[in-house]
């Protein structure tokens, strides 16, 4: 037997191109990576130096048809853990773990980092304040909420991330018609109080049931806006002491208490109403944030959420313990847009601050990185206005995602 068949296996799956950090740092300590993806991503800009084994498959398998794929994989391959890179990807990765007995979140508990219904109702059993909501079973229990809950409303599919698929319902009477175009998938949605309001994040690692990390962020315009009417993404690291940043901490770490994750990474959003200053939980996932929020996270604090998540996984693999390395005090944010240039110049843009550009087609991005965090509060929003003017494109949302 070889050291490269001696080795534990990772199985890795991804229909997303995303992850490259992590695959490069389980490698890097010494278990093998077994990479599953899409066809299309076969030549991608993929680490294959760390990756022990290539599989892709076709796009839009069944979960039983990826079980099949892996359980013929796994005849002549070992694996011992399954990672899912994306959030897409996370119902057939508990699959698997079912099936193949292995550790990791089941399907269960899967569920309060997937199913917007599933982690609202067991975060408001736990004390957490969410918004009003109701699942879209029952006809009388709905007509009831529209009733006693003013609107307008958000209907939200359950299992998409971000805003993908988010409609805005303004009346009673405009909701039924929704419904009846949904037919036999409405069940697949939740109904909720619109809460006007800034939207926050909350970046965190957590091992064993405890939450050892996390940083605070608050986005732009909401991500909602942005997706549905176009416009610059942004976000930028709350000071540390600031009253926001603190409730926010606190109240992260009682989600991630209440919905049972033992060890990994998340991405948590917050939003806090307008009407009286309150937070109240949105969502949350098993995963790193997407928009290159985790290159914000490691300029601000020196950690980076898929090289943590790599170190938990791997430690969890040989039994060993992990622990977090130093961390940084500083602050950072992004900007970025979609852009009207095949290829935005963004020379123009000359501050010290500036730690990294985005280089990705039709795209314009900037991380910022400074000691204060008004600092970079002043250039997310001065580079924002300047990316609407020169670079900001607008294309219709789209109703599921895309890679």
């Amino acid at each position: 037997m070889t050291d490269q068949q001696q080795k534990p296996t990772i199985l890795c799956i991804s229909t997303y191109e995303k992850g490259q950090p992590f695959l490069q740092e389980v490698a890097r300590l010494g278990a093998n990576v077994i990479l599953l993806t899409v066809d299309k991503l076969e030549h991608a800009d993929w680490p294959r130096q760390s990756i022990s084994k290539f599989v892709t498959m076709p796009e839009n398998l069944t979960p039983i048809q990826v079980l099949n794929t892996v359980s013929y994989l796994a005849r002549e391959n070992r694996i011992d853990r399954v990672v899912a890179l994306d959030e897409f990807d996370l119902e057939v990765a508990a699959l698997l773990r079912e099936h193949m007995r292995l550790p990791g979140m089941g399907e269960s508990l899967t569920r309060h980092f997937r199913d917007k219904l599933a982690m609202r109702v067991r975060a408001r059993q736990c004390g957490v304040p969410v918004p009003e909501f109701t699942p879209v079973f029952n006809y009388d229990a709905l007509r009831k909420f529209v009733s006693h809950v003013p609107g307008p409303w958000l209907l939200k599919p359950r299992t998409n991330a971000s805003a993908i698929g988010i409609r805005k319902i303004e009346t009673p009477d405009a909701l039924w018609p929704v419904l009846d175009e949904l037919g036999d998938l409405q069940s697949h949605y939740l109904l909720e109080r619109f809460v006007p309001g800034e939207i926050f994040h909350v970046e965190g690692v957590a091992w064993n049931g405890r939450a050892l990390f996390g940083a605070a962020f608050k986005y732009g315009k909401p991500p909602m806006q942005t997706m549905h009417q176009g416009g610059v993404f942004s976000t930028r690291a709350l000071d540390r002491e600031s009253s926001d940043a603190l409730g926010l901490l606190g109240m992260h770490t009682h989600v991630i208490e209440a919905l049972g994750l033992v060890s990994g990474v998340t991405h948590t959003e917050f939003i806090k109403a307008q009407s009286d200053g309150s937070f109240y939980f949105l969502e949350t996932a098993a995963r790193v944030g997407g928009a290159h929020i985790a290159e914000v996270v490691e300029f601000a604090s020196g950690i980076n959420p898929w090289v943590e998540w790599a170190r938990i996984e791997v430690a969890a693999l040989f039994h060993m313990e992990y622990a977090l390395p130093k961390t940084k005090q500083l602050y950072a944010g992004s900007v970025i847009s979609l852009a009207r240039q095949e290829r935005p110049d963004t020379t123009s843009y000359d501050d010290p601050e500036i730690v990294q550009r985005l280089n990705k087609h039709h795209h314009a991005g900037l991380i910022v990185c400074a000691k204060s965090a008004e600092r970079v509060e002043s250039l997310v929003q001065k580079y924002s206005d300047r990316f609407l003017e020169e670079f900001c494109a607008v294309e219709p949302a789209p109703d599921k995602p895309t890679a």
